[in-house]
């Protein structure tokens, strides 16, 4: 039976067509020699992918907005199509077309879709996830669980089919934010939302991060995760593989979805299953 593997790649695109306030990210505008670039390094990684044995999960966590480029909705259908991949997906605010979406392979192709209310009508929102549900499209819908968002967000939840996952990633840049009626309020939304409303304690403590998991940057440089900046190898390298062994946590907390879900003490796969990349949960 082939290993299977969970990558989390980011490249070098950094430009949104959005300007959210409390994004964590600093945006930039790409000239277009740089988003030629990016382009060409996605395309070397589908290829690496291409040509692997490995059974492979792949979450493509960009700085800025991918799926406004044509090139990446390319390579997230080629990748949906190949033998060894078992879920592609990428996290988006789902400002794209959607046509495009009809030649995916559904069975392997999944979406991490977030809602910003500043940028955005719930309507206009609305309106792209029930496109999604007519073409079959295997997806979550995420926001930040700002105070002032959250009649917006409990609209939101009231208006999306019961099948569709709504998580809430907690807002943790001021301490003690949220009251007992907001959480209450929020968990009614996001009954998950007290995973992400905390830092879990990691150093030290077994990860699969580095070892099933790894993150990956344009030029195919690894590190264990996002939130853990030391190389550990390079997948255009020869044996790299040997880098890929069980290791323990360097970092004190971990806050961030896309890095807890991987602490072997939280059993966060007993949840979401294969739908961990895309944070969809088995019920």
């Amino acid at each position: 039976m082939h290993k299977t593997w969970n990558i989390l790649y980011r490249g070098p695109l950094s430009s949104c067509n959005y300007s959210c306030h409390y994004c964590p990210f600093a945006k930039t505008k790409n000239t277009r020699e740089e988003l030629a670039t990016d382009a060409q390094k996605l395309i070397q990684f589908q290829n690496w992918v291409k040509h692997r044995s490995e059974r492979i999960g792949i979450l493509f966590t960009p700085w800025g907005e991918g799926l406004i480029r044509k090139y990446y909705q390319q390579a997230m259908t080629a990748l949906s199509h190949m033998n060894n991949v078992y879920r592609v997906a990428i996290q988006t605010n789902l400002s794209c077309g959607v046509d495009w979406m009809d030649e995916v392979n559904k069975e392997n192709f999944a979406l991490w879709t977030t809602y910003h209310p500043s940028q955005l009508s719930l309507d206009a929102f609305l309106e792209k996830c029930h496109s999604l549900i007519e073409k079959n499209i295997r997806f979550s819908v995420g926001t930040v669980g700002l105070k002032e968002d959250l009649d917006v967000i409990t609209q939101l939840r009231k208006r999306l089919p019961s099948s569709v996952y709504l998580w809430v990633n907690a807002y943790k840049r001021e301490t003690d934010y949220y009251e007992q009626e907001h959480l209450k309020r929020i968990l009614e939304v996001d009954p998950l939302f007290h995973w992400n409303n905390q830092r879990h304690e990691s150093l030290g403590k077994p990860c699969r991060a580095g070892s099933t998991t790894f993150s990956v940057d344009g030029d195919g440089n690894m590190t264990s995760c996002h939130f853990i900046k030391d190389k550990i190898g390079n997948i255009y390298h020869d044996n790299f593989e040997e880098t890929l062994q069980p290791k323990l946590c360097s970092n004190t907390t971990c806050g961030c979805h896309i890095g807890y879900v991987h602490l072997q003490e939280l059993e966060q796969d007993k949840i979401y299953g294969d739908g961990i990349l895309e944070r969809i949960p088995l019920v």
